[in-house]
């Protein structure tokens, strides 16, 4: 509040609490807007460093004592007719008496005229009287002895028995105003506790100190803050996740989340899932085509978590797109990005990233890794292996970073997993880690699933590690699988069913391309799918390539597959002056393709057979 409370007297006093002392109750002090209204100040230091406070009603302080003191001093006697009379220092009397009842020691022509602790002559209702007082935080207790009475005593044991009466009752006294103070004090240190367990936020807690209607208001007051504190808490945590559940939609909106996102190509399958282990997270994927042919792909990991983690991985996200969309090599990409992202980094985040850029004419990938996990690679037929690749710095961590690019040549039903540590260091409820080898041993376990399909298989034995669990760390996971690669003048596609079309478009659109007359056309579309079925139907082969060139007006397809080695020349002619029920099955194909070429060669090289159709253009 900016309040110094050393430059106040009465605040002043409690800076004790700071230092030596436990607790401290201050004498009555005078209101500073109303001097009239006095109260007495209490205060307990707190375990955590600091103190609380409490102003007590000092005419509720003075009733509370006042009540204690009517219940000492009734029946009290001095001797066979002495008394005790209570009064406050502006002699109004408050012990039992029925006839002292809201009057002062004036009103019975009592003076204490005499130093405390001397005796002295007064009178009450026309008696006289031996007297003595003793002052007394705020009281004079005064004892009161008959004059008639005393002539039956020596001097000396006169004032012993007034003042011993008058000691024992000042001890007394003494106990019940601290007493008073006491109760004070613990019920501050009630309030204390509780009040603790409210700032550290246990809310469910309530105040109930109401041995008087001084505590007893203050813990109504406390209640009732503490239930409007959990109103505006409620409130609060509402609208956050009314806005924390807009900003998620924001960056789920930023990312790629339409699949299969390229419909028309069937070249590659890519699919990307992300689930915030907050409403918000640091994580990200994208993917986008550069050019006609070539597809970039990324997978990220901002430090933190929440908002200011999202925040980051918006502009990582921006920056990066942007930069490789510029034709920057991807080296430079990271480089100039690293840069960009150290500049006004004043909460010191980073992000570990890995890139790659798939040329889809030839399966070249080039890739950068900035100190991210190392993807799982599937090459040809065999399982998924960690892609060791030396890593670079994280984004953002140094400025003047320079990374280094690494290349590895796909061939088509080749798949790339990414992921980020959200996979790898999810925890069960016995804090073990789900690991590396347990992915890894995920993935190759469905290895024939596609792209989706395995994120899902993945993200499934993720789940079931974790059981019940909570989610630490953000879940991303992105997977490349490569259908056939089309260069040029060549397609490679893996030898199977679903590769038909993309065969029968390769050879129609070289024939488009050639513009050559429908009588050659139909001659390279039946020869090539006559050819192809054979392959895919009888060779077992993994992998199949089709290209051509153009040489004296001749034009050359070469089918080459890594199948059985097989010389379709060497076939048997069926005959055809047989019906259909009649001939043998098979070789009607091949027949054909012989009648529609100038001439077919065969050889087998490198494990591979390589059959060359040669059509005349005119």
């Amino acid at each position: 509040m900016g309040y110094d409370m050393s430059s106040g007297k009465q605040s002043k006093e409690f800076l004790t609490l700071l230092n030596d002392k436990d607790e401290f109750v201050q004498g009555y002090q005078p209101l500073s807007i109303d001097e009239s209204i006095t109260r007495k100040y209490a205060g307990v230091k707190l375990s955590d460093g600091g103190f609380i406070q409490v102003g007590y009603n000092a005419e509720r302080f003075q009733k509370d004592i006042d009540a204690h003191i009517i219940g000492y001093t009734k029946n009290r006697h001095i001797g066979h007719n002495g008394f005790i009379i209570i009064c406050k220092e502006n002699g109004s009397i408050v012990s039992d008496k029925a006839e002292y009842a809201n009057k002062t020691i004036d009103n019975f022509g009592i003076s204490l005229s005499a130093d405390e602790g001397a005796i002295f002559e007064t009178k009450e209702d026309d008696t006289l009287y031996y007297a003595l007082y003793a002052a007394v935080e705020g009281y004079r207790i005064i004892g009161m002895i008959p004059k008639a009475d005393a002539l039956y005593m020596r001097n000396v044991s006169l004032y012993v028995s007034i003042f011993m009466e008058i000691l024992i009752f000042a001890a007394l006294f003494i106990l019940i105003y601290f007493l008073i103070k006491k109760i004070i004090i613990d019920n501050l240190r009630k309030i204390n506790t509780t009040l603790s367990e409210i700032t550290d936020g246990n809310l469910n807690v309530t105040v109930n100190v109401r041995s008087n209607e001084e505590f007893a208001s203050l813990s109504d007051d406390i209640n009732q803050t503490v239930s409007t504190l959990k109103r505006y808490i409620a409130d609060a945590a509402a609208r956050i996740d009314k806005e924390l559940e807009f900003a998620k939609q924001i960056q789920y909106s930023a990312l790629p989340a339409v699949f299969p996102p390229y419909p028309n190509r069937k070249d590659f399958e890519i699919y990307a899932h992300m689930i915030t282990a907050k409403e918000v997270g640091g994580d990200f994927y994208d993917f986008y085509m550069l050019g006609d042919s070539t597809l970039a792909f990324m997978i990220a990991d901002v430090s933190g978590k929440g908002i200011p983690a999202a925040m980051f991985m918006m502009q990582a996200k921006t920056i990066i797109k942007d930069l490789a969309e510029s034709g920057l090599e991807l080296p430079e990409v990271f480089a100039t990005a690293n840069k960009k992202l150290c500049e006004n980094n004043d909460a010191g985040m980073f992000v570990t990233a890995w890139m790659g850029i798939l040329d889809l004419k030839t399966g070249l990938l080039k890739f950068v890794n900035a100190g991210h996990n190392p993807p799982l690679v599937r090459q040809a037929d065999g399982e998924f292996v960690y892609l060791k690749a030396r890593s670079g710095m994280v984004l953002a961590g140094m400025d003047g970073i320079k990374y280094r690019q690494n290349e590895l040549q796909l061939t088509p039903g080749d798949q790339i997993f990414l992921y980020t540590d959200g996979v790898t260091e999810a925890t069960d409820k016995n804090n073990q880690l789900y690991g590396e080898e347990r992915l890894l041993e995920t993935v190759n376990r469905n290895i024939v699933m596609d792209t989706r399909k395995l994120c899902e298989a993945v993200k499934s034995d993720v789940d079931q590690f974790v059981g019940e669990a909570p989610q630490f760390d953000d879940i991303t996971m992105l997977s490349v699988e490569i259908q056939y690669i089309r260069g040029e003048n060549s397609i490679t596609v893996i030898a199977d069913g679903k590769s038909m079309i993309p065969v029968s478009e390769f050879a129609k659109s070289l024939t488009e391309k050639l513009a050559v007359v429908p009588k050659v056309a139909n001659k390279v579309s039946i020869a090539v799918d006559e050819i192809y079925s054979n392959i895919i139907n009888y060779s077992g082969a993994e992998l199949a390539t089709i290209s051509y060139e153009i040489k004296d007006g001749r034009l050359y397809i070469t089918l080459t597959d890594d199948g059985i080695p097989y010389n379709p020349l060497e076939a048997e002619e069926p005959d055809i002056t047989l019906s259909a029920e009649e001939r043998k099955i098979g070789g009607l194909g091949i027949f054909m393709v012989k009648k529609m070429t100038e001439s077919m060669e065969y050889t087998y090289e490198d494990e591979k057979n390589i059959l060359k159709l040669i059509i005349a253009l005119s």
